[in-house]
């Protein structure tokens, strides 16, 4: 099963979906927030989904996760289990805050939030990643942190590497070529891509081509790929969507699925409605015709971007 859950949308109040306040019915209580998180994870894991990524960023959403593995039972290693270091939730459980999040890519933060993670997923965790790195942010090039992770790799854990932005490409090859010890750093590679972004394309083939593992995120563009979203941007999706009789979601996600170069693609469903949906990805095998209309709905990276950056979060 190539499709996974990311839990972005599931583990706070704000979230930049679109209408991810709709998604949650204005109920921001941790005791729902949790028994949905729950509901979403229990329709994935019956599904056959078996990669559950978090970050120490979503809210309680290594908490969820961890009272849902307990819950149910599950074996580490029974699930391969992705979380991320590097931003710092800073919004306090409000779905309207001025700052949701601080980026931070120090080594006092990947020492401090990897103890966080370890403590909560224990043995459950396999591959721990820097969050959203940039080349703004500089990780890629702190010795420190750099060697840090080398020396966390060795303890057994699976390292990657997250990126962003209109330059994921330039990054993506600046972590290909890390090393410590004589051997890649990053073992998994986990970047945008979308039937609107697609930048990251040749730089995510060279890294499969390595032998590195992709995880693609935001398959969905953060909800611009589903039918919520009502900007023209998106007609020409539904329109092929409904000749097909599939979802525009399940046509975006069987879009990705159908890439050579991914192997994890994320679902980030935020109900097990919307999960059910996204799933129909699965069982959706597009012809010729289709690939090459959705490949004419790319966007150019600089334009994805400056659209994301003016998402709200609700």
């Amino acid at each position: 099963m190539r499709l996974g859950l990311g839990l972005a949308a599931l583990g706070r109040p704000g979230y930049l979906n679109l209408d991810h306040a709709g998604d949650l019915g204005g109920d921001y209580a941790v005791d729902e927030m949790e028994r949905r998180c729950h509901a979403v994870l229990d329709a994935a894991l019956a599904a056959g989904v078996r990669h559950v990524d978090v970050a120490r960023s979503y809210g309680r959403a290594e908490q969820f996760l961890a009272d849902w593995l307990r819950a149910r039972a599950l074996a580490p290693g029974a699930l391969t289990i992705s979380s991320k270091w590097g931003y710092t939730y800073t919004a306090k459980w409000r779905a309207q805050a001025e700052i949701h999040e601080v980026k931070d890519h120090t080594l006092p933060t990947l020492e401090r939030q990897l103890a966080e993670s370890r403590a909560l997923l224990g043995d459950h965790l396999s591959i721990y990643q820097i969050h959203s790195a940039t080349r703004e942010s500089g990780v890629l090039d702190d010795d420190a942190v750099l060697d840090e992770l080398a020396r966390v790799r060795a303890g057994g854990l699976a390292i990657g590497v997250t990126v962003t932005g209109p330059a994921q490409a330039e990054t993506i090859r600046r972590a290909l070529a890390i090393r410590r010890d004589g051997v890649p750093l990053f073992s998994w590679i986990h970047a945008t891509w979308n039937v609107f972004e697609r930048g990251a394309e040749a730089a995510l083939a060279e890294a499969k081509a390595e032998g590195r593992q992709v995880i693609v995120k935001e398959a969905l563009a953060n909800g611009r790929l589903t039918a919520k979203n009502h900007a023209p941007e998106a007609a020409p999706l539904f329109g092929l969507a409904e000749k097909i009789g599939a979802t525009p979601d399940a046509l975006a996600l069987a879009f990705a699925l159908a890439q050579p170069g991914a192997h994890v693609v994320l679902s980030g469903a935020a109900t097990a409605l919307q999960f059910a949906s996204n799933f129909g990805a699965t069982s959706l095998v597009l012809d010729e015709e289709t690939r090459v209309a959705i490949d004419s709905l790319r966007q150019t990276s600089a334009q994805y971007w400056s659209t994301r950056a003016q998402l709200a979060w609700s």
